[in-house]
């Protein structure tokens, strides 16, 4: 019988071992990554596909491509292909990231050969209706009004103006950006972007020759490339010149918070240990910043910093919302913990939490096969392969706090961070 008054015995994460796909090269150009692993009948297909080059004269066209894919095609309108996934209990889903758009299928393999059809004629043959596209629009556009009555949404959306100027990443559409949308614009995008020397296709789960067979064959054959090739390229970013903006609003009860700076993504050799320091700072429950401004001042319910790595570059930021007549407070209080990291050694307790805390969740992140799949792509988009991991668990384990005052002393100025307040200040 298990004694529950005896704590088990735990040690030192040594080794992470990531499943890794096979690879196969079709005919028509897409590349497919597939996992195998696992127990029951189920897979997970993702189809992804690298957004086109932005256009800022119509910034919404990659965004409002992906979102309508499901709206209807030339042979099944939007309740056709609703109904049909859902007649074989299976699970679809189209989303919009920054750099890439993702169709994404989770179905029981024994209705693979009945799902993958409304698949393949989402991203080969979608119309995008007149009437969906105006009802789009008018949601979007009742969306993003409610959207702007808060606080934290207006500072994302300048914080990265800011940073990213007009680009994919900087992107703050208004209400006539969706009224500029038209559906031959739409057409003429998705036959760009959505052909199969642009796609990935990334397959997890249980799978046998004859799964393999069926989605080989599917978008292996009668799945043609067009005769644009889709740019993919991005211009460069532009930085404004402005480190500070005040949106101010004179009924606030509480200010959101945004500040941050451009920094390196995880193709850089610095990355892993920029996310030790991060963590240090704002990266978890018990960071500095929670501990500081949560803890022991009572400015707010949250806050935190994250790193994000994007193919074009990357950023790091603090976000929270805090009381309005303590919001310069809290500011000077962000810049005191930054400040610390460039002049303190971490302590080595403190240190080695943070140690224990990033390995333990690398691992406990790894619960499903579909897991591995998704630390699989981060490597992969930032063209990576596995020994990122062995390198970046090896890092964590070795990083000294003279190497993450080093690290904060190149990557951290608070001057020339950029400052965003909405609110009262």
């Amino acid at each position: 019988m298990l004694d529950r008054t005896l704590a088990p015995n735990f040690g030192a994460i040594e080794h992470i071992k990531l499943v890794e796909p096979e690879h196969i090269k079709l005919p028509n150009g897409c590349s497919l990554y597939y996992f195998n692993s696992g127990e029951q009948d189920l897979v997970r297909i993702e189809w992804v596909f690298g957004n086109l080059r932005f256009n800022p004269d119509k910034p919404l066209l990659n965004s409002a491509v992906v979102t309508m894919l499901t709206e209807g095609t030339g042979s099944l309108s939007a309740s056709q292909i609703a109904d049909k996934v859902d007649f074989y209990g299976a699970f679809l889903q189209a989303e919009y990231g920054f750099d890439h758009s993702v169709v994404t299928l989770y179905s029981l393999s024994k209705h693979l050969e009945n799902t993958l059809p409304v698949i393949k004629d989402i991203i080969t043959d979608s119309v995008f209706p007149e009437s969906e596209l105006q009802t789009y629009v008018r949601n979007q556009q009742q969306k993003l009004q409610v959207s702007l009555q808060k606080n934290d949404v207006l500072a994302r959306r300048a914080f990265n103006k800011a940073m990213n100027g007009d680009s994919l990443y900087g992107l703050a559409a208004d209400a006539t950006d969706f009224q500029q949308l038209q559906r031959a614009d739409m057409l003429a995008h998705f036959k760009q972007m959505y052909q199969p020397s642009n796609c990935t296709i990334f397959l997890a789960g249980k799978i046998d020759e004859e799964i393999l067979k069926l989605i080989t064959d599917t978008f292996g054959k009668n799945w043609q490339n067009g005769p644009e090739t889709a740019d993919t390229t991005q211009p460069a970013l532009k930085q404004a010149d402005e480190h500070f903006y005040y949106i101010e609003k004179p009924d606030a009860i509480q200010s959101a918070i945004r500040i941050g700076t451009r920094i390196i993504n995880r193709s850089h050799p610095d990355f892993p240990a920029l996310q030790v320091l991060n963590t240090i700072l704002g990266g978890y429950f018990g960071s500095r910043l929670m501990a500081n401004i949560r803890e022991d001042k009572g400015y707010t319910y949250g806050i935190g910093s994250g790193v994000s790595s994007l193919k074009h570059g990357g950023a790091l930021f603090i976000a929270t919302e805090v009381g309005a007549d303590v919001c310069r407070d809290a500011v000077s209080e962000i810049e005191k913990e930054i400040n610390r990291l460039k002049t303190e050694l971490v302590p080595q307790d403190e240190l080695e939490l943070v140690r224990n805390y990033m390995l333990g969740s690398l691992l406990g992140s790894l619960e499903n096969v579909f897991s591995h799949a998704d630390k699989f792509k981060n490597v992969y988009f930032s063209e990576l392969d596995y020994t990122y991991y062995d390198r970046y668990t090896s890092i964590i384990k070795a990083v000294t706090a003279q190497d993450l005052m080093d690290l904060a002393n190149k990557y951290l100025d608070f001057d020339k961070m950029y400052k965003v307040i909405v609110g009262k200040y």
